[in-house]
């Protein structure tokens, strides 16, 4: 069986999906991913020795606000708005693992929010450690789930 692409006409042309007919529902997605540090990288962030200043705080706040302008970035994505945004940081024994939550109420999911809010934590975390650790390695980026929940009043 075929699988039929739904970002592409008969033709192949890439399009945005028509979400109109579709209710208006709670969707809630949430993903992960993590930045592979050297040990005395790790020990500077814990000690918020990094000049550029608090690695976790700078980059939780970069995701927050990369989730909300995820159609700018990403070209064929939905723009509406974001109900909550949530992205945890959190120092290991040898990375920064990265979790976040996108949820709103719509009509098409927020995966790829999540997605570009972890991706753009990890990508900070990256910028703001560089000058002292040349072998970081951005990873596990991936979905961990996608849920949605009728609304009451919503048809």
């Amino acid at each position: 069986m075929a699988e039929v692409l739904s970002h592409v006409d008969a033709q192949g042309r890439a399009l945005m999906v028509d979400v109109s007919g579709k209710p208006n529902v709670l969707r809630i997605a949430r993903a992960s991913g993590c930045v592979l540090l050297a040990d005395a990288t790790v020990e500077l962030i814990k000690q918020n020795q990094i000049k550029k200043g608090d690695v976790l705080a700078v980059a939780r706040i970069a995701g927050i606000s990369a989730a909300k302008r995820t159609p700018e970035l990403i070209p064929l994505c939905h723009t509406f708005s974001l109900d909550h945004v949530t992205v945890d940081c959190v120092l290991e024994a040898d990375r920064v693992s990265i979790t976040a939550t996108a949820t709103c109420i719509g009509r098409t999911g927020v995966e790829m929010e999540a997605l570009t809010a972890v991706s753009v934590a990890g990508l900070t975390v990256y910028d703001m450690c560089k000058a002292v650790d040349k072998k970081m390695v951005i990873g596990e980026i991936r979905l961990e789930s996608k849920e949605k929940h009728p609304v009451a009043g919503e048809s």
